[in-house]
């Protein structure tokens, strides 16, 4: 099969098999900053925003997604994106880096959705991204310190 994706705002054309996750076809193009963990969705490794909706894409047929519009952290707007690195940097919520895009991305997408979250919040937003580093306060300090550096800019 073959057909042109959407990827942080380039076009590309891509050839996969029928049984081809999105994952695999992202990863086969170079877009190596999309993680594979578990192969099971449980881990978000491998998230991505597809037409702007935060998806595991190891779950995700790359048959579905044709001629649709992927995004992944490298591809976040670099303003919107920038204060939530660097709360990650600085709340030392960085450690390993494997889960690192799959937590930034989910932090990116619950603040478009909710630039003022709760801890609970939070926590709910990014239930699904494992972390075998951090233990995740730091995380979750991180995303409250991201939501104050993000409001402060608007």
């Amino acid at each position: 099969m073959k057909t042109k994706l959407t990827v942080n705002n380039k076009p590309v054309s891509v050839q996969f098999s029928p049984t081809d996750r999105l994952l695999d076809v992202l990863r086969n193009n170079g877009f190596s900053e999309v993680k594979e963990g578990c192969r099971d969705g449980e881990c978000g490794a491998c998230v991505v925003l597809l037409n702007g909706k935060l998806v595991n894409s190891c779950q995700v047929l790359a048959a579905s997604a044709m001629d649709a519009t992927v995004t992944t952290v490298k591809g976040l707007e670099k303003d919107k994106a920038a204060p939530i690195q660097e709360a990650f940097v600085d709340a030392g919520a960085v450690q390993c880096g494997f889960c690192t895009p799959g937590m930034v991305l989910a932090t990116y997408a619950l603040l478009q959705e909710n630039p003022a979250p709760d801890t609970r919040q939070i926590q709910q937003a990014l239930d699904g991204n494992l972390c075998r580093c951090t233990g995740y306060v730091k995380i979750i300090e991180a995303v409250q310190l991201a939501a104050e550096r993000t409001n402060s800019h608007e």
